[in-house]
Formats: structure tokens, sequence, C-alpha cells
């Protein structure tokens, strides 16, 4: 069996990451683009707009990246993978003792 290096998993997260915070740019753009549940016009007559908005996409940022990467990470599989389920679901005798 030929042993494959790791992926780079920090780089890996961190473009996946970054795909997230562009999705939240654009989700967050929309929520407030179409006024939805009246989110922009209550953050527009709010003093600490710039901070709910930025909020609003950092949380949004994180959900959205975290997807991404366990997306990523659920699809990643190997064409070279050992495990092709030969023998699945075939009952085995196993003899055990039992103590008293």
């Amino acid at each position: 069996m030929i042993e494959k290096p790791e992926p780079n998993l920090i780089r890996l997260y961190l473009r996946h990451c970054a795909i997230g915070f562009a999705l939240s740019a654009v989700f967050v753009g929309l929520i407030l683009w179409f006024d939805v549940g009246h989110l922009a016009s209550l953050i527009g007559g709010s003093d600490i707009a710039l901070m709910a908005v930025f909020l609003l996409w950092f949380f949004h940022g994180t959900v959205f990246g975290s997807v991404q990467f366990a997306i990523m990470v659920m699809l990643n599989t190997d064409k070279n993978d050992d495990d092709d389920n030969r023998g699945a679901g075939v009952p085995v005798a196993v003899r055990v003792q039992a103590h008293r």
C-alpha cells in the first residue's frame, strides 16, 4: 500500500472559509437589499448600523465557511480506496466464553 502525504488542511480550510465569507457577503447584501423582516430598516435607523452589518456578515461567514469545509471533506474520496465493502454484511461466528 502506497502512503499518500496528508493534504494541506490549513490551506484547504482557509480557502473554503474565504468562499464561505464571500457567500456570506452576498447573502447579507441580499437580506438588506430585499429588506427581509424589515431588517434593513431596523439597521438603517440604528446608531450602530456598521457593527450590526459586520456581525451579521461575520457570523454568517463562520457558518457558511464551516459548511463549505465540511462538504469538501465529505466529498474528498480516494479512487484507490481499499474499503471496497467486499464481505460487508456477512455474518461471522465468534465463540465467546461467559464468566459468572
